[in-house]
């Protein structure tokens, strides 16, 4: 009884990676009202081309995001409007950055590299939800992999073909 148990969660766990092994967050869990580093994985090309632009969509309620800059990339940073303003350690803050693409670079379809950026999680995202970062991977001769696509209500993100890399986000607890 105890190997079926074992056998059917590691099944699951291995539908859950092998839907989302593409374009994924380091990192899935994090506490509202407080910094979040994000790393996105990239763990291939586009059918055999290098991946050469990578550009992630920043959720609204995510503010005061400022990504690394990695060699050989270009860094491109999108500013607008929020929706609405939020707190960010006690200042008001009503825009920022809401894409950051590097391009530029050669990432070849069999390696694995990371794209970094680090954000302020306001308390107004859901508790017990899971916030999307919507990636898109672009290569040569207009090839692209789009990791967009997010569940709906009753679905979960293995159930999809390009799942957008996901965070579950928590309730903070302690400290600042």
């Amino acid at each position: 009884m105890n190997k079926l148990i074992l056998t059917t969660a590691m099944l699951s766990s291995f539908g859950v990676a092998s839907a989302s092994a593409h374009a994924t967050l380091e990192r899935q869990e994090a506490a509202v009202g407080g910094g979040y580093k994000a790393v996105v994985r990239i763990s291939h090309g586009c059918d055999g081309k290098p991946t050469t632009t990578v550009r992630v969509k920043i959720p609204e309620g995510v503010v005061s995001a400022k990504p690394m800059p990695k060699p050989g990339w270009t860094l491109e940073k999108v500013r607008a409007s929020y929706a609405k303003t939020y707190e960010f350690y006690g200042h008001p803050i009503s825009e920022g950055i809401t894409e950051v693409t590097w391009s530029g670079g050669s990432l070849a379809d069999d390696e694995y590299d990371e794209f970094v950026f680090s954000a302020f999680l306001t308390t107004d995202l859901p508790v017990g939800e899971v916030l999307y970062f919507p990636v898109v991977q672009e290569c040569p001769d207009g090839a692209a992999e789009r990791w967009i696509e997010i569940p709906a209500e009753g679905e979960e993100g293995r159930d999809l073909d390009k799942p957008a890399p996901g965070l579950k986000l928590l309730e903070k607890t302690g400290g600042h």
